[in-house]
């Protein structure tokens, strides 16, 4: 069985391993103990109710409780609010028209404008799983929990949701955009200023990059086809953001020109199909591993400090949610207790 639940500073050395294959370009889990260190803490400061909301990050992690030391094989984060406390930059994606009527010419120009305009919005981030583990229903759980941890404290995040996908990178690593645009203002490798940002030096960005639009017809072809296509990698987070309702809107990372994808919280998918449902279950006769009709449910309890979620299976209708006493004590709870439950949609089945 597989429980999402807060990070804790013993999983330091756990996360610090999973960042080191992250194979680059998820800047907000850098290869860095003691980054990470203090964004563990943050975390929680925020499940101990403590943070600003300018300051607020939500740090999960998926743990296989069917090994003795309980190993964490994933991780996913929530930033309750982006760009309060330093500025939140990316491109957006614009036009520009250039005409004559004298020459009888009229010419719409790609370009890319440096904005702020997802300050104060909620981000999903740093979601990253073991690939050994990266099965079943381990994908869905690690990402899609956070949903139901936004759904049931909605009042601490923003009316939108944003995600930053990664990138198009080529076989040796490098950002074809980065190599198109990027390098010629900050004069270091992508992976270098990609570090930069992950550990929180971040006032180069602002110092260095250009403060005009870019004309997207001036940079080389494998730079403009990189612009708005994500990673290899990512392209499973993004057919399941895509699921939930998040679309890209134009704006796209300034380093490695990954998409952005957003929507309005309350329209999120699993945000406006979960429940609140009371549990039952039988010690003497607990449900069946597969019940007849039994659908995976993912399930989270409604405790804000020690929230747990797993995925669970059960009828497609309920009116009370039937558990496995160990899924239970799982998630921290008791009979007739609530939970925030959701069916996951059939392609994550």
């Amino acid at each position: 069985m597989f429980v999402v639940r807060p990070i804790a500073r013993d999983d330091l050395p756990a996360v610090l391993a999973l960042s080191e294959h992250t194979g680059g370009g998820l800047t907000t889990l850098p290869a860095n103990r003691e980054r990470l260190a203090e964004r563990i803490d943050r975390s929680i400061a925020s499940f101990a109710g403590t943070a600003s909301r300018a300051n607020a990050c939500y740090v999960f992690v998926l743990v296989d409780h069917g090994t003795a030391d309980r190993r964490v094989v994933g991780v996913s984060a929530i930033e309750a609010a982006v760009g309060l406390k330093e500025p939140w930059y990316n491109y957006r994606v614009g036009t520009l028209v250039h005409a004559s009527r004298a020459l009888d010419v009229y010419t719409a120009v790609p370009t890319l404008f440096l904005a702020n305009d997802h300050t104060g919005h909620t981000e999903l981030c740093t979601l990253f799983l073991d690939q050994a583990f990266r099965h079943g229903h381990n994908g869905p759980l690690i990402a899609k929990s956070r949903l139901l941890f936004i759904a049931e404290f909605a009042d601490r995040f923003g009316a939108k949701v944003i995600a930053e996908l990664r990138g198009r990178l080529d076989a040796g690593g490098r950002s074809p955009f980065w190599e198109g645009l990027g390098r010629h203002f900050f004069s270091m490798e992508y992976t270098t200023a990609d570090y930069l940002t992950g550990i929180g030096q971040k006032a180069f960005i602002a110092e260095l990059m250009p403060k005009h639009p870019v004309y997207v017809n001036l940079l080389p072809a494998s730079a403009r086809d990189a612009i708005g296509a994500v990673h290899a990698d990512t392209e499973p987070a993004r057919r399941m953001l895509e699921q939930e309702g998040f679309r890209y809107d134009g704006y796209v990372d300034i380093f490695d020109a990954g998409p952005t994808v957003e929507a309005f919280r309350d329209s999120i998918d699993a945000v406006r199909r979960s429940r609140v449902l009371p549990v039952t279950f039988d010690e003497i006769d607990p449900v069946p591993d597969n019940p007849v009709g039994g659908v995976p449910w993912l399930v989270a309890s409604r405790s804000f400090g020690q929230f747990r979620a797993l995925v669970a299976i059960a009828p497609a209708r309920v009116d009370r949610l039937p558990l496995k006493p160990h899924e239970a004590v799982a998630l921290g709870i008791e009979e007739g207790a609530t939970v925030r439950a959701v069916p996951l949609s059939p392609r994550d089945r």
